[in-house]
């Protein structure tokens, strides 16, 4: 099981819109800060602090590439994420599941 803090941080940088989009546009390739920063209308800083949180969540990679930085998306976190919310949607299926069943029992009953 993933360690609490470690999905604290995935889900707090997920619950920014701008980030959202960062993940978007690194899941078409990787791409420098500046790149990321031009059609999000956001200075290369502020790109920079967002790619910051990102990566402090272990949702996107950077690497030094001459003068730039290359962001690439770090899918382990994500995976964590997603294993997360898959174990609850299961959960959630069964309960329902078991909802329509006591419905339909109790429909034909009636009938």
């Amino acid at each position: 099981m993933v360690h609490s803090d470690v999905l604290d941080r995935a889900f707090s940088a997920l619950a920014d819109s701008t980030r959202r989009d960062i993940l978007r546009r690194l899941g078409e390739g990787p791409a420098t800060v500046s790149e990321l920063a031009d059609p999000a209308g956001i200075t290369v800083t502020g790109m920079a602090k967002h790619v910051k949180v990102l990566e402090d969540a272990g949702l996107v990679v950077t690497a030094k590439v001459g003068r730039t930085r290359e962001c690439r998306l770090g899918t382990e976190r994500l995976d964590d994420a997603m294993a997360w919310i898959s174990f609850y949607q299961r959960l959630w299926e069964r309960r329902l599941d078991g909802l329509d069943a006591y419905f339909t029992l109790q429909k034909g009953k009636t009938s």
